[in-house]
């Protein structure tokens, strides 16, 4: 009894100096030390977030101390570890460095920050998580949302009303869409380029008309009930998608429809299938007609908001800034009347491959971007993170009497299905790849007496200052000022660079 009190005494000893010498090894690393701070302070991590990050820091570690094993090894004429072992060590080490800085991009959101909120066989709608989730330095945008709507060819979205003003832009497909206002019941066909607005609270639903092509829809959304939180409510449904008027007591559906329980149950119990779901060719020409009052049926085509007050198509009109280097598609308030109520701005951007757009700045709007399609990246010039990707402290009184705004390249790999954010007075650039054009569809908000302020190219802001401006700013001859900024005869689109740069990463 007595030895085996010392054989766990041994052991414990011995695992308690296992755990000295590792926690040891960690604290001396600075490098270990580094990244599990940067996990532990980082922004909209949750603990599991934080574990893993944690767990990535201790594997990249390892694998260095490994390589470096290797190295000695090699050195002194043997061999360790095979080289296809350390290739993908450094592989995995340069992906987990990658996503880690992306991690840290609180302007960049891909895949991982989407939110599947309907998905069926015929169709999904994801949303894009709340921007201050991702930083803080997102509150100006807080109280939006976006999110995109894929279906298939003939397939129907179930009626149902959202908390939220919203505004679809098609990309693909031909949507019929229905509201309902009051006793007034008004179907628009849609086409690709529509934008659409749909105020809160107001039934809608929605069938693709294309026989062949998917249904793809951006939205847009300005919650109206709880800020920043959005909620779809399904009148019509059973199971899936429930329907809200199950979450009544059975006595006050009784008296309210005035229909015995077993009728309601069968009613409020039949439809499994999920909010999108496939109509037949003859339901969908009569979804595609059908418009009343006072529950008469007739046929209200409206298209491209050529009739409808509530659409306007981008396409429909001139190009503001166009070359051969790219076109941009703008609405704005005297377009379609409802953009103004939401303080909103809408564009499209097609860059040709190999092409760039500015760079330039808003002055008041914040640019919520959404690629649409193609491949790219963008630069965008920021104060406020840090080289590490943190977020600045604010300067002490003493420290802001002497020191000057620092700035960091804020950037990301751009693809369909990515959102990125440039904040008011923020400095950005969007460039296309040399295979194939990039399309990018834009939502401005706080657009009132916005002014986009080109920087490079005709009209940029430096070619406007003061000759004595200028030699003041830069410490140099107005004339040399000018050759460089007074070079670039486009205007808003560019040839891209010769070479791209490193662009894997999330800022530089």
């Amino acid at each position: 009894m007595a030895f085996k009190s010392k054989l766990l005494l041994v052991a414990f000893l011995l695992s308690v100096l296992f755990l000295s010498v590792y926690a040891a090894s960690a604290t001396q690393d600075p490098e270990l030390k580094q990244c599990r701070h940067q996990c532990e302070h980082q922004q909209g991590f949750d603990s599991k977030q934080r574990e893993q990050c944690e767990q990535r820091c201790d594997k990249y570690i390892k694998q260095k101390r490994e390589e470096e094993k290797h190295r000695r090894k090699s050195e002194g004429g043997g061999s360790f570890y095979p080289i296809s072992e350390i290739g993908r060590a450094q592989e995995e080490e340069e992906e987990f460095q990658g996503r880690q800085q992306q991690d840290q991009n609180p302007y960049f959101f891909e895949d991982e920050h989407f939110e599947t909120r309907v998905q069926t066989e015929e169709g999904r709608f994801q949303l894009l998580q709340k921007f201050t989730e991702r930083s803080a330095l997102l509150r100006a945008i807080e109280n939006y949302r976006i999110g995109f709507l894929v279906t298939k060819p003939h397939a129907f979205v179930a009626p149902s009303h959202f908390d939220a003003d919203t505004v679809l832009f098609v990309f693909q497909g031909r949507p019929a869409v229905t509201i309902v206002r009051g006793e007034k019941r008004e179907t628009h066909n849609l086409e690709r380029g529509d934008l659409f607005r749909i105020p809160a609270g107001t039934p809608v639903y929605m069938v693709n008309r294309d026989e062949n092509e998917k249904l793809f829809i951006v939205n847009f959304m300005k919650p109206v009930s709880v800020p920043g939180e959005y909620e779809a409510f399904y009148a019509a449904g059973g199971e899936n998608p429930e329907s809200f008027f199950k979450a009544f007591s059975p006595q006050v559906l009784q008296a309210a429809l005035k229909t015995e329980m077993n009728k309601l149950e069968r009613l409020f119990g039949q439809q499994r299938q999920g909010s999108i779901t496939r109509a037949s060719k003859e339901q969908i020409k009569k979804l595609s007609q059908q418009h009343g009052q006072g529950g008469s049926e007739g046929f209200w085509p409206f298209h491209g908001g050529q009739s409808s007050s509530d659409a306007f198509n981008l396409f429909s009109k001139h190009p503001s800034q166009a070359n051969k280097f790219g076109r941009l598609f703008e609405a704005d308030f005297n377009d379609l009347k409802q953009l103004q109520e939401l303080n909103l701005l809408v564009s499209f951007a097609n860059i040709t491959q190999g092409a760039m757009v500015g760079p330039f700045f808003n002055s008041r709007a914040t640019k919520i971007s959404f690629v649409l399609d193609g491949e790219g990246y963008f630069e965008m010039a920021c104060p406020h993170v840090s080289s590490t990707g943190r977020q600045e402290q604010q300067p002490q009184p003493q420290q802001r009497q002497k020191s000057s705004p620092r700035y960091q390249k804020i950037s990301g790999n751009l693809r369909p299905g990515v959102v990125f954010v440039a904040p008011a007075g923020h400095p950005m650039t969007a460039i296309a790849s040399r295979n194939s054009n990039l399309q990018i569809i834009c939502f401005e908000v706080n657009a009132h007496d916005n002014i986009r302020v080109p920087l490079a190219g005709k009209k940029n802001v430096v070619s406007q200052f003061d000759k004595e401006a200028k030699e003041l700013a830069f410490n140099v001859p107005a004339r040399e000022v000018d050759r460089i900024f007074n070079n670039q005869d486009d205007e808003f689109f560019f040839e891209g660079p010769n070479e791209q740069p490193e662009h894997g990463r999330a800022y530089a």
